[in-house]
């Protein structure tokens, strides 16, 4: 127990009452402690410029009044919300939703609060709206989960005036961006493929438009040419189930088809089924390989061989990356890697994977993981 200024007993770790009978605010603490209202300030934000008895002496008055700055204290003080927004589209899916989930993580663990808008259309009014309501928010800083070519021409048309950092789309200026290396995934899984001894590959894509779908197929295509091998017409699906079932059910009756990259884990699950089916059996008959390697990749039947994306450390490294801007630093972390490396040994890819050379861009690699679901051409 601890005395409070009136005399009576406190719970030590308890706010305490002012004179004025309310919770102490920032002027109690200045007045206990012999200093201006604006050294207390500093002392919050942790400005270096702070003698250090002088920090010690606020702190103590701090602990002796049981004061807790609160959050509308600290933005005084630093000129910020701590608030950062977040703005995502297909937000229902595996990939985004792990992202999502990896920037809140984050945040709260760097003391920001986030407020997400989950948008359904990526046309430019709806992106600037976004924007907007973020701005009025106060957002110290957004991240646009932007996985789709029209958002990234929305967002640089929204002229954005505080720190932004995009995923997957670069915008042509100096925006960090931070991807996947869908062209090396796409790389391994292909060459996975052809490595068993299968004379090409048949390719289930993403939706058009979408920056990692055309990277994929760009990817599996080159991959295919370099072999040497035959580049057949890729079937386009919506990332869904229920077209990776429609389309495995035309690639199985080809019986010339023996091997299937699919650009998401759920379309390869579709063609699976499709598959079983058909009487197909997999990998005996044909091999399929997906992308992401969502929870239940590993317990499918077969197993489901596929590309690992680190979703959590795309957030993790997209929310330091704002961070970063935020506090004004120009060396933001971003990373360049050699175009088109490849780390054989350990099944993972560095890709530079961006529209100009000289885009800010930190890519996260990929990694085959091989299961079931793959195996030697038929005979």
């Amino acid at each position: 127990m601890t005395r409070s200024a009136g005399g009576g007993a406190v719970p030590k770790g308890r706010s305490r009452r002012n004179f004025a009978g309310t919770r102490p605010v920032m002027d109690d603490v200045a007045r206990l402690a012999g200093v201006s209202k604006q050294t207390v300030s500093r002392v919050l934000n942790d400005n270096p410029a702070v003698r250090a008895e002088t920090r010690e002496s606020v702190l103590e008055a701090m602990r002796s009044l049981g004061y807790r700055p609160s959050r509308s204290a600290r933005s005084l003080a630093s000129g910020r919300t701590r608030m950062l927004g977040v703005i995502s589209f297909d937000a229902a899916r595996y990939g985004p939703a792990s992202t999502l989930t990896a920037i809140n993580t984050a945040a709260q663990a760097a003391g920001y609060l986030v407020s997400s808008i989950a948008l359904d259309t990526a046309d430019r009014d709806t992106v600037v709206q976004a924007v907007d309501r973020l701005s009025a928010e106060g957002a110290d800083g957004v991240i646009a989960i932007a996985p789709q070519r029209r958002v990234g021409k929305a967002l640089a048309e929204a002229h954005l005036d505080i720190p932004l950092v995009v995923m997957d789309n670069a915008l042509g200026d100096d925006t960090p961006m931070v991807t996947a290396d869908s062209r090396g995934g796409a790389r391994l899984a292909t060459a996975h493929l052809l490595d068993l001894g299968h004379r090409t590959v048949r390719h289930i894509a993403g939706p058009t438009g979408w920056t990692s779908a055309e990277r994929r197929a760009a990817s599996w295509r080159e991959t295919l040419e370099r072999a040497g091998a035959e580049v057949p017409e890729p079937l386009v699906g919506d990332w869904s189930a229920d077209a990776g079932y429609e389309l495995g059910r035309r690639l199985a009756r080809d019986p010339d088809v023996t091997a299937v990259f699919a650009s998401n884990d759920q379309m390869a699950l579709g063609a699976l089924r499709a598959f079983h089916e058909a009487g197909r059996r997999v990998p005996d008959d044909v091999s399929v390989v997906g992308y992401d390697d969502i929870p239940e990749a590993a317990h499918l039947l077969p197993p489901l061989t596929t590309i690992r994306t680190d979703f959590q450390e795309i957030g993790t490294r997209s929310l330091r990356l704002l961070l970063a801007r935020i506090d004004g630093r120009t060396d933001t972390g971003s990373r360049r890697t050699d175009a088109g490396s490849r780390q054989a040994d350990t099944g993972s890819t560095t890709d530079t994977d961006t529209d100009t050379a000289t885009d800010p861009v930190t890519v996260i690699p990929a990694h085959l993981i091989v299961r079931s679901s793959t195996g030697p051409a038929p005979a």
